[in-house]
């Protein structure tokens, strides 16, 4: 098939043509010069690296006529393709973590209990003094519930987690000398506990890798058409099957991080996102570079909005 020509003589040919092949990606179609990516205007540059992506509609699924079907898609293909999503999400936030402010598995397990129905923002307020008054478990299980009420005041149904944190403290003195257990099956057992908080205190307090589902991560999820379920556990157990245990609890911050500042629920920041590429729902939010740039949130704006 080669006319006769030898093994060294065919790498050079092949050599000839990545050469040519490699000066031809450097002009357009009239062989003009093509600018240097990094010499671009930023627009220019998403749209270089997030091309318009020619996905086929869903009849009957809506009205996006640029969703994507994935019927067809192999359980091989949706796994490479989750694992690309999550490694351009690690390039994306390289510094994606626990945005609650703690210490020790005690402190993390406390402001997690105060982040229900409230911000990040607001516990991590409340939480300097309240740790300073209580160090321990055994004073979260003496302590006065007025007192904690006034100090927990500002995240919201402070009653009801006055109640869970001095119960919360009085299991734990009870049934673990006063330390915070490192298995699931024990940690969902505690007042005001459950699965998501659990993995995130193993996650973060302990290293054991673990996926909390929030609101963010189940909407991404199925956005990302990794899973069609809502209910959160299997969500988990869909997702987990996908993604090596050593990355569970950094997709989580990722996916986390990634839904508060550009896969928002109502607009999605489409034309801005690291991993347009690679979403069957490209399209639900503007696609245009500069429309969807307003609607990425910085860091100060993600924090005054969690």
């Amino acid at each position: 098939m080669f006319g006769g020509l030898g093994r060294s003589e065919i790498q050079g040919c092949n050599a000839e043509w990545l050469s040519r092949a490699r000066r031809a990606g450097d002009r357009d179609r009239g062989g003009r010069p093509r600018p240097r990516i990094e010499d671009r205007q930023p627009a220019e540059r998403v749209r270089w690296r997030f091309p318009s992506l020619v996905l086929r509609s869903l009849a009957g699924r809506g009205s996006y006529p640029n969703r994507v079907t994935l019927v067809d898609q192999t359980p091989l293909a949706l796994t490479r393709r989750v694992r690309r999503i999550n490694r351009e999400l690690a390039a994306a936030y390289p510094e994606a973590h626990c945005e609650l402010s703690f210490t020790s598995a005690l402190e993390l397990a406390v402001a997690t209990v105060l982040s229900a129905q409230t911000t990040d923002r607001r516990v991590n307020e409340v939480t300097p003094a309240l740790f300073r008054r209580y160090p321990r478990a055994a004073d979260y299980a003496a302590a006065d519930r007025a007192e904690m009420e006034a100090m927990i005041r500002p995240t919201g149904f402070f009653r009801n987690k006055t109640s869970s944190l001095i119960k919360l403290g009085q299991q734990l003195v009870e049934r673990y000398d006063g330390e915070v257990p490192r298995t699931l099956d024990e940690l969902v057992t505690l007042p005001g506990i459950g699965r998501k908080t659990a993995n995130v205190i193993l996650g973060n307090a302990f290293g054991v890798p673990g996926i909390a589902v929030d609101t963010h991560f189940g909407r991404l999820a199925r956005r990302f058409g990794w899973t069609e379920e809502s209910d959160p556990v299997k969500v988990e157990h869909a997702v987990g099957e996908l993604i090596p245990r050593r990355e569970w609890t950094a997709l989580s911050h990722r996916l986390i991080w990634h839904g508060r500042r550009v896969c928002h629920s109502r607009r999605p920041a489409c034309g801005a996102c690291a991993v347009a590429r690679w979403c069957p729902s490209y399209g639900l939010g503007p696609t245009e570079p500069e429309a969807a740039a307003m609607l990425v949130k910085s860091p100060d704006e993600v924090e005054r909005s969690q």
